[in-house]
């Protein structure tokens, strides 16, 4: 095919000489496709607490799954018909984005009842379709384009990975001028661009006046219907933080911005009571509490973090009842560094308890901004502007590994906001501030003496996220200090609220034991471990009870009296008519954090709840150095978070999933990671029958005449699995030094898209000797990966430390190595394809790429919760290592052209 670049109007009926038009348009619809991508991924991190890069991922490559699939089965059809067929699939591309997604957030789903309402199930579905239906539009453009243009692929795929990594970026500068609701107007503009420069390529003068239909359509079901008809845009859950918050009489929004940080949302309310672990003997004590004390921060409508107002110096004994307050009974004049500024609550209490400076880092700049607003500025008395404290741009974390200073007290108190209590919706987010690394490193920057304090919410019964977190700092304590290790802990809770692990290098002693003892019984606190702790008397049960409540028969019966007058009212009557109480009654070993405990029979002596004893166990077995046996026995999966394993999630043991299913309600705090096993078999049947269909129905008349197909199958596989596994496990890793995962997934698409289109560009002159070329490429992106894997971690951090616009630079040119070479392999084995006029096999071969990378982008969380990240991305280094000598499959020639040959 000539390779002229002249622009004029074709003839109708001919097809257009290969020009600028065909590749922006080509580069354009492929943008506004990564660019819908990452606007359903907002969508679902302001709306919903799905995990948006596989679920997402998996949406948008099932599209093109199932378009390889159809074209395959009448490749000859597409070949006839491409004009009509590419132009209204292009044209419709734009209004069932605005459609679809107008539809989608009427649709009542709630991931949270998606295990006890069998009606979210279809919800569920219904959402997955809607969602689905744009993709498969734009899939079947792309796949007619790249049917026409075998012959110049490699050029037409760089276009389409370039246009669509570029988009990646408009998309995040986006973020900065719509709020959320409104960023589906980027895609809106890529597409119509996109779609205009084929049509006038094509030279279809009715599709020029049907796009501007449709694009009038797509502009009107976006903006005028919603208003007209009172739909929302984004449906936002009725059970996350900012729902509640606007359901207060007397909320007041004060301040909003949006960046590709997050949509911050500030509100003002009487009601808005954010006293994190305080203690309930504050009400008896304090003459006067703190009335209107706090505004309520909401990020993606997560929250609330809460912004405390400047008290008065009579009010500030308030802070005596906070468990952050710890600390400060054991040291005068500290200097105090904070983890996380977030609201400002630590920072307040430690300089109303007498801090000397306090270093505060916070990673989001969007929360700077807000708390340097003049609504903020006036309510804490221009915090920010206090003499004593100074602010750290970026992760405290890195701050603290990279500095010399050293700090009496390090803080972390409740970072990101409701943190550890997500009843599972954030089931695969990652949490580096918490990782074995990042403790160590916390503990290596206290001065002699120093105190670690880490508070984090402790709301899960059976006690789940607080044991990771107690395994992960003991082990820290291992690397830093193992000979003080029995002395450096201290560790108390409020039950069903927050817990507090201290840790003082050099250990406490006993004087300071007895400070922190006598202010735990006068908070009404539970003591989980101290120095010198006396183990209880006798074996516990405690474990096999829980294993038992969790996957036992569940036929236990209701004590005759509690000892509480309105629960003993309730058992006496059971269909009492109680709302609250009668579902909990009518199965009384359901699994309710609340009520369970009363439920059960008081001992004789003193009682200690279910959960405390668990605490108190936990930390014998891990001074003791006995955690493997104690996790062995317990119920759930209580391994410690590294980089590695970033993750407050996948406490079900893998060989108790299957055990599940008869009792998914007692799961209800879980349901994001099982929903990652839910995608993974789903996306993966869904993926293998769109591979085989086409097989299956095309064998004798299309399939049977090309040599190599199982071949060519794990090659285009092993690119697709290998491919998206970089990508999207990337994407986690990135978060290291980019603190976002809307930021890291946009810089990660755009560097890998963008790169990985030159490479398929350069791939072109390499074609003819592509025998010899093609394994030193394929050697060379397993090397890559599987050194990232090692050495990605120190780099990142390093990363992470400099200015956010350096960081961006320096983390697309990091990415660059790998994804240029990951350009090669796709672009060389489609171009031998339509050389070798595999028709059929080429369409197909597309298809497997597709399936394949559906299976990854719903395999990674798994892949990543069991093994790591790092296997995540050694996995991706093997697959294209498999990929070589599957690679001379695909060179075999046509039977056909064979015959050709010799006669």
């Amino acid at each position: 095919m000539s390779t002229a670049t002249s622009t004029a109007i074709p003839v109708r009926g001919a097809t257009p000489l290969p020009s600028p038009l065909l590749y922006l348009a080509v580069g354009l619809v492929a943008g506004a496709v990564i660019a819908f991508q990452i606007f359903i991924m907002r969508v679902f991190a302001v709306g919903s607490w799905t995990h948006f890069g596989s679920f997402v991922v998996a949406l948008a490559m099932l599209g093109f799954g199932l378009a390889s699939a159809v074209m395959a089965l009448n490749e000859g059809f597409f070949q006839r018909r491409w004009r009509g067929i590419s132009t209204v699939t292009v044209t419709l591309f734009g209004p069932l984005m605005a459609g679809c997604h107008i539809l989608a957030q009427q649709n009542p789903f709630n991931p949270i009842f998606l295990v006890s309402d069998p009606v979210q199930k279809w919800n569920l579905a219904l959402n997955f379709i809607l969602y689905f239906i744009p993709f498969l539009s734009a899939a079947v453009f792309i796949g007619t384009v790249f049917l026409k243009s075998a012959a110049i692929f490699g050029r037409v795929y760089f276009a389409d990975l370039a246009g669509a990594g570029l988009c990646g970026l408009l998309v995040l500068g986006g973020m900065f001028l719509f709020p959320p609701e409104n960023l589906l107007l980027v895609p809106l503009l890529v597409w119509f661009a996109g779609a205009l420069c084929w049509l006038l390529w094509i030279g279809s003068r009715g599709g020029l006046v049907a796009l501007a239909i449709a694009g009038l359509a797509a502009l009107g079901l976006q903006f005028v219907l919603p208003q007209a008809a009172d739909l929302t845009r984004i449906a936002v859950s009725d059970y996350k933080g900012i729902s509640y918050a606007r359901r207060f009489p007397d909320a007041t929004q004060v301040y909003s911005s949006h960046s590709p940080f997050g949509d911050l949302q500030i509100y003002r309310s009487s009601y808005l009571h954010f006293a994190p672990g305080l203690s309930d003997n504050a009400a008896f004590n304090i003459p006067e509490m703190p009335s209107n004390a706090f505004l309520g921060m909401y990020i993606d409508s997560d929250g609330p973090i809460g912004i405390m107002r400047q008290l008065p110096p009579e009010q500030t004994a308030y802070f005596r009842y906070l468990p952050m307050y710890y600390p400060f009974l054991l040291e005068e004049d500290p200097s105090v560094f904070v983890v996380q500024f977030g609201g400002g609550i630590s920072t307040a209490v430690a300089l109303a308890s007498g801090a000397s400076t306090v270093t505060a880092a916070e990673s989001n700049p969007a929360v700077l901004t807000a708390m340097d607003a003049p609504v903020v500025r006036d309510f804490t008395g221009d915090l920010l502007a206090d003499p004593r404290i100074d602010i750290v741009p970026y992760e405290g974390r890195l701050f603290l590994a990279s500095t010399d200073r050293r700090f009496d007290i390090i803080d972390l108190s409740l970072a990101d906001s409701v943190g550890l209590s997500s009843p599972g919706g954030f089931a695969i987010s990652e949490r580096y501030a918490y990782t074995r690394e990042a403790m160590a490193t916390y503990m290596r920057a206290l001065s002699d003496g120093g105190i670690l304090s880490v508070t984090v919410w402790n709301k899960e019964e059976p006690p789940k996220s607080v044991l990771r977190l107690y395994a992960t700092m003991a082990a820290a304590a291992r690397d830093v200090d193992p000979a003080t290790l029995a002395n450096s802990f201290y560790v108390s809770s409020n039950y069903l609220s927050t817990a507090t692990v201290l840790y003082k290098r050099g250990g406490f002693t006993p004087e300071e034991i007895a400070i922190l003892s006598d202010n735990t019984w006068a908070m009404s606190f539970d003591e989980i471990y101290a120095p010198g702790m006396t183990p209880p008397d006798g074996e516990s049960t405690v474990l096999a009870e829980y294993y038992e409540q969790i996957f036992g028969t569940g036929d236990a019966g209701l004590p005759a009296a509690i000892g509480d007058p309105l629960l003993d009212a309730a058992l006496t009557n059971p269909a009492g008519g109680s709302p609250l109480l009668d579902p909990l009654l009518a199965n009384p070993a359901g699994g309710s954090p609340m009520l369970d405990p009363l439920l059960t029979p008081a001992p004789s002596g003193p009682q200690v709840l279910p959960a405390t004893e668990v605490g108190r166990l936990a930390w014998q077995a891990l001074i003791a150095d006995r955690w493997d046996e104690f996790a062995e026995a317990y119920v759930f999966d209580v391994d410690e978070l590294t980089n590695n394993r970033p993750y407050f999630a996948a406490y079900v043991h893998p060989g108790d999933l299957t055990r599940t299913l008869d009792r998914l309600e007692l799961f209800q705090d879980d349901w994001g990671y099982l929903s990652v096993w839910a995608t993974l078999l789903v996306a993966g049947i869904a993926a293998l029958l769109l591979l085989f269909v086409p097989v299956l129905f095309g064998w004798r008349t299309i399939f049977s005449r090309y040599p190599g197909k199982l071949g060519t199958l794990l090659y285009f596989a092993c690119l697709g699995f290998g491919y998206m596994l970089v990508e999207v496990g990337m994407i986690s890793k990135f978060i290291l030094a980019l603190s976002t995962p809307t930021v890291s997934a946009s810089v990660l698409i755009t560097g890998m898209l963008v790169f990985s289109g030159l490479g398929s560009l350069v791939s072109e002159r390499f074609l003819d000797r592509a025998k010899r070329v093609m394994p030193f490429v394929f050697v060379a992106i397993g090397a890559l990966l599987i050194g990232y894997s090692f050495f990605l971690d120190p780099v990142l951090d390093w990363i992470g430390t400099f200015p956010y616009a350096v960081r961006l630079i320096l983390c697309l040119l990091l990415i660059a190595p790998p994804a240029f070479l990951m350009g090669f392999p796709l672009a060389t084995g489609m171009s031998w394809l339509g050389r070798l006029k595999k028709e059929h096999l080429f369409i197909w071969a597309w298809g497997i790429n597709g399936s394949f990378s559906v299976i990854a982008s719903a395999a990674i969380p798994v892949l990543a919760t069991s093994f790591g990240l790092t296997a995540v991305v050694q996995f991706a280094g093997v697959a294209y290592l498999i990929a070589i000598p599957a690679f001379f499959a695909v060179l075999l020639p046509f039977r056909g052209a064979l015959r050709a040959a010799a006669a």
